[in-house]
């Protein structure tokens, strides 16, 4: 800013204005600020350096609002001191500085904001003071975190009404109505899920970073195309064992109301005790499955060992019993202790080979692309974090559902990508006929045994993906039949138009769920208030490791009395 921004006759629209001005010009200016006066008429300040001549005077116009300046006396002869913080730069002040900023971006930082605010104006602010801003600044835009439980109620009300079929229950606990659980389920997801997706579900949780912390839970499957589906999410105030029985038991029934037959399924997820023992209660003929990028990650950081996680994938992927034992003996050569450790999973958990359900390919489940829609949300109110999902679902449903009326082939892409590889590598294969369904292909390395009745092949491809291998396409083209017919159904593009048929609807805006939300205090209805457990205030503690400390070597004590290393004199039991 210039040296000096105001003249003697300058108006402004209203009091408010011209504070946040003469604020904003002492600290571009590097002045502190005294004020005499300040009052809806008039506003005296002078520079707060004894000795320094400046001051400032300005009064309100007449029957208006305006304020104008009336004089200023005398230049700055202070010092300036660009490097510490200044006074009239407050939390208030800075909230105004950053609003825009953080309507543009959720996820700006308090780190940013110190840059920022040095950037433009050369001074430097405590970070807690930063942080207190952007959370009241959070506050301004998106409503208080107590709020965001006020309106749950009138918010399922909404999603049932606009997407009708829908299912959003809000559970209570104690006499105070406390949150508890949530749990949201469109019907347009659950229309697509039982229509069009693959019969897999991925199972995972996510922690929320708001003032009341909590835990989302959700359950995603696959389309025909391999992308993630969202079927159905939920909030609870405690993750743990009952919450997730709670969780499957409300998937079921959305399932089952809107089907004669819930269909056989299978259940990935980390291995967790609660989410196995509540499937299998919950879905009695479904399958359920370890996800293979968790055990990766976890044996990768308890043993330190990349060749332990590649191997790990290797053998996971296995379709041969020789090719599984072989991968599982360089663990037990690498690493002893990892192997042991991968002892506690059977590989009937993880293992595409052993699994006895349908994974069609799949290892591991595709729950971290869905929480790449919240991790910014976190910090937010439950009721933005909601509206967030429901608004992301809303938007790809349409971007997906006008994605595929441009595609003209029978398989969505990524399928047919797989089977026309398998196609062009069949073509150059030996088949020798056996009888109507049963065909040996030969290849330069091996020969296979492929009954196109039972849709299966001795590299056992078939069978595991749900797609004709090379060896099965060489056999279906000279035997003359459509390949496509022996595809499964998921991958069709038909299934995968089926699958994002339906639309969800967009909500009203917030001020109409207040106008519904409002009448229920005269109802006498209980208001629903935040859970009792919430974040501690300031920046969370990290505990931090001096890595010299880690090498230094331990000290052994002594004991005084009877020379005996390791204790002291006052504990010597002689």
């Amino acid at each position: 800013m210039e040296e000096q921004p105001f003249v003697v006759g300058q108006e402004f629209p209203d009091v408010k204005s011209f504070r946040y001005a003469i604020k904003e010009g002492a600290i571009a200016q590097h002045f502190e600020l005294r004020i005499i006066k300040s009052d809806p008429t008039r506003y005296f300040a002078k520079c707060a350096v004894e000795g320094c001549p400046w001051r400032i005077r300005a009064v309100k116009l007449p029957n208006a609002p305006t304020f104008t300046i009336r004089s200023i006396a005398g230049p700055h002869t202070c010092d300036k001191n660009a490097q510490n913080g200044h006074h009239q730069a407050s939390v208030d002040w800075i909230v105004t500085f950053i609003e825009e900023r953080l309507r543009d971006n959720k996820n700006y930082k308090p780190k940013d904001i110190l840059h920022d605010i040095h950037k433009q104006y050369g001074i430097s602010i405590p970070y807690k003071q930063a942080w207190r801003a952007r959370e009241r600044g959070l506050q301004a835009i998106y409503g208080s975190f107590e709020k965001g439980y006020f309106l749950l109620p009138a918010y399922c009300e909404q999603i049932k009404t606009t997407n009708p079929g829908s299912i959003a229950e809000l559970y209570t606990t104690g006499a105070d109505n406390r949150f508890q659980r949530l749990f949201v389920c469109l019907y347009a997801s659950i229309y697509g899920f039982l229509n069009g997706c693959l019969p897999i579900i991925s199972l995972g949780a996510i922690h929320l970073k708001n003032k009341y912390l909590g835990t989302l839970l959700s359950a995603t499957s696959y389309d025909a195309d391999g992308g993630y589906y969202p079927l159905a999410f939920g909030v609870v105030d405690v993750e743990n064992d009952e919450s997730w029985m709670w969780f499957l038991s409300e998937l079921y029934k959305s399932l089952e109301v809107n089907t004669d037959r819930v269909p056989q399924l299978t259940f990935l997820s980390n291995g967790q005790k609660g989410i196995i023992d509540a499937v299998r209660r919950k879905f009695l003929c479904s399958y359920h499955a370890i996800c293979i990028r968790y055990l990766s990650e976890t044996i990768g950081k308890e043993f330190k060992n990349s060749r332990l996680v590649h191997l790990l994938w290797k053998a996971a992927r296995s379709t041969t019993t020789i090719n599984f034992k072989e991968k599982m003996a360089e663990i037990e050569d690498i690493c002893s202790d990892a192997a042991k450790w991968l002892q506690q999973f059977p590989p009937s958990q993880w293992a595409l080979l052993y699994f006895e359900g349908k994974r069609y390919g799949y290892l591991s489940s595709n729950i971290d692309d869905f929480n790449k829609w919240i991790l910014q949300a976190r910090e937010l109110p439950i009721a933005q974090i909601i509206e967030r999902i429901h608004s992301k679902l809303m938007s790809e449903f349409e971007e997906r559902r006008a994605k595929s009326v441009l595609w003209f082939s029978v398989l969505a892409p990524s399928a047919e990508k797989r089977l026309m590889e398998a196609v062009d590598l069949g073509s150059s294969y030996q088949v020798v006929r056996s009888d109507a369904v049963e065909f040996e292909v030969i290849s330069a390395e091996r020969s296979e045994i492929v009954n196109i009745g039972t849709r299966s092949c001795s590299c056992r491809d078939w069978q595991l993906y749900g797609i004709p291998c090379s060896h099965g396409a060489a056999a279906l083209l000279s035997s003359r039949k459509d390949i496509y017919a022996f595809t499964e159904k998921f991958f069709t593009v038909s299934h995968y138009r089926e699958t994002y048929l339906e639309i969800i609807h967009p909500l009203p805006s917030k001020i109409e769920w207040q106008k519904d939300a409002t009448p229920s205090l005269k109802d006498d209805t209980p208001v629903v208030r935040p859970p009792k457990s919430r974040r501690a205030p300031g920046r969370p503690e990290k505990k931090k490791i001096c890595i010299e400390d880690l090498n230094r070597e331990k000290h052994t004590v002594h004991c005084g009395q009877c020379n005996q290393s390791g204790h002291y004199k006052t504990t010597c039991k002689s």
